[in-house]
Parts: C-alpha cells; structure tokens; sequence
C-alpha cells in the first residue's frame, strides 16, 4: 500500500504526463534521445494493456468513445496514445463513479471525433 500512495503521489502537470508516456507512441523509444526503453513488442503489449484494462471497469466504453489505448489516474489525469504519432494528457477532477475524469474521457473523445482518429 505504501508503494501505491507514493505513485498515486506525483505532482505532474499535462505537459509532463503527455512527455512521460511518448516512448509508447514512439514504438518504446524516446524520441528526444533515441533512448530504447521498451522492445518494440513490449510496448505493444503495454498498449494492448492500456486498452483493455487502463480505465478499469470503464475501458470498453473508452474504447468505443475515444478509440485509443489510455490510462486513467485517481487525480482526474489521463493519457492517450496514437502510435507512431503522439501522446496527450488531460485532466478534469471530477471522477465519475469508476474512478475516471468525467471531462477528461469527454475531451478525449471530442478530440478523436474532430481530428478523425482512432485505432480501429
């Protein structure tokens, strides 16, 4: 437990969430010094993970509304991921009764809608 409330800890903004996860988007690679993190198969399978599983007993209906891997914080931060392009972060307090930014999914799911994106 005490390991879980250090994580759950952090003091990020966006910016820093969004930079922090662009190694998935990069296909496990930090673009900024071309550091290998992850095998190009593990990151998929971290995508994978985020997809299924990244917002708990909501990650189908994330799925369907925004259509891309995701992972929710209990701050009310989330991030996304378009392989091979981007990561982006939001953050919106109130969470809704799994635990998930009520205004984070939605802008999510408006900006997926407006650009023509999703992974299906």
């Amino acid at each position: 437990v005490d390991i879980y409330c250090h994580q759950c800890s952090l003091s990020l903004n966006c910016v820093d969430l969004a930079k922090y996860f662009l190694f998935l988007a990069n296909h496990g690679t930090n673009p900024h010094n071309k550091e290998q993190i992850l095998t190009v198969s593990r990151s998929k399978r971290l995508n994978a993970l985020m997809m299924m599983c990244g917002f708990y007993d909501e990650s189908g209906d994330f799925a369907f509304r925004v259509g891309l891997p995701g992972k929710s914080g209990v701050g009310g931060g989330i991030v996304a991921i378009i392989p091979g392009e981007l990561s982006i972060a939001v953050w919106g307090p109130e969470l809704n009764r799994f635990g998930n930014s009520v205004m984070g999914i939605e802008t999510l799911e408006r900006f997926t809608t407006e650009i023509w994106v999703s992974i299906f």
